[in-house]
């Protein structure tokens, strides 16, 4: 069985690139463009990992997590954004994130961070 990945991102060439790359890898993939589509989702549907970005319209990535970890504290969840802020990256943390990874992180990089936080929720 795949692992599925609930990957949230509001602009529509890296959704499609990211999305092309993780069902090359055997993933999984249900894609969103806005952050308010993501809970109902979550809630509904058993996923492996939670792919967020951090800076989108409506819920920021960070709120989303938040969100997320009231009713989930099991599924990873693992940023993939281009905030590289320090404080980004710290709020990410804090609101539950198990990873963050800054674009344009390789895409080696992606996959092996995946992989490895799944496998660590097992």
């Amino acid at each position: 069985m795949k692992n599925r990945i609930l990957y949230v991102e509001d602009d529509p060439d890296s959704r499609e690139l990211i999305v092309m790359l993780l069902k090359s890898e055997g993933y999984d993939v249900t894609a969103v463009e806005q952050s308010a589509d993501v809970i109902p989702l979550a809630r509904n549907e058993r996923f492996d990992l939670f792919l967020l970005d951090n800076w989108m319209p409506e819920l920021s990535g960070v709120e989303l997590s938040r969100t997320l970890r009231d009713f989930n504290q099991t599924t990873p969840i693992l940023f993939y954004s281009a905030a590289a802020y320090k404080a980004d990256i710290q709020e990410a943390h804090d609101s539950g994130a198990n990873g963050y990874l800054t674009k344009p992180s390789g895409v080696s990089e992606l996959t092996q961070e995946i992989a490895r936080l799944i496998a660590q929720s097992r």
